[in-house]
This record gives structure tokens, sequence and C-alpha cells, in this order.
């Protein structure tokens, strides 16, 4: 032995605590059109939705978001599934240990990711707001 604690990969319930607190840091007037947005961390991406992004690498997908945009919501709408963003825990994990971008902060970059898409934001979009910040 090294001398070292064994390492263990933070589980589910960890990842969905930190994806939480950053639900929770997003301000108003944003914050109140999260509200009804389900949170789910799941071990990867099903089938169907790698299938559907075109995706064939399952660490390849880190977190997508299911529903439709905030602006394309209509009275309509009722009866369908709730808004959901799902995390997926082995490739934010793969990602953390080959970055070394600390935990929080990727749960967190991936969190606002998705809620941008629940405003109806392109990835282009996001790419393009986060190099102006940059």
């Amino acid at each position: 032995m090294n001398g070292q604690a064994p390492f263990h990969a933070p589980d589910a319930a960890v990842i969905e605590r930190m994806a939480r607190a950053a639900l929770a840091r997003i301000p108003e007037p944003f914050q109140s059109y999260l509200a009804d947005v389900v949170l789910i961390v799941e071990e990867f991406a099903d089938d169907e939705t790698l299938d559907s992004l075109g995706i064939e690498d399952p660490f390849d997908l880190s977190g997508v978001y299911h529903g439709r945009p905030v602006g394309e919501k209509s009275a309509f709408d009722s009866g369908a599934l709730p808004d959901r963003i799902h995390l997926y825990r082995r490739p934010i994990l793969d990602e953390w240990v080959h970055t070394g971008v600390p935990l929080a902060t990727l749960v967190n970059h991936i969190v606002v990711h998705e809620v941008g898409h629940h405003f109806g934001l392109s990835d282009d979009d996001m790419h393009g707001l986060e190099d102006g910040a940059d």
C-alpha cells in the first residue's frame, strides 16, 4: 500500500446535490421558470437518447435537456412530460478525471448549459456567450 486512503468516486447523490446547488444559484427572473424542471442523475444516457443525438460513445454525453424551451410552450401542452435535465454520472466523472476541473465547477457548467437549452439557447448561442465572457 502507498499510505493513501482508497478513492471512492462520488455517487449519484453527490452529483445531484451539486446540481441542485447549481440550480439554486441561478438568479431571478430565470429561477421562477425552473421550479417544475425535473433533475435526474443516471449512470449513462440510454440508447434512444444517444441515437437521437447521433452520439455513439456514451462517455461523450454528460447531460441533456428534454422538453420544450420556455418560449415555445403553450396552453395546449397539457399532458406533456415535465421538462427534464438529465446528468450522466460516469461521463461527468470521466471528464472530471481527464480535465482536472473541480467536480462542482464541472457539474455547475453542465447544469447551466442544460438550463440554457430550457430557455431556448442553442449550443452555438451558449458557446458564443461563453466566448464573450472570457
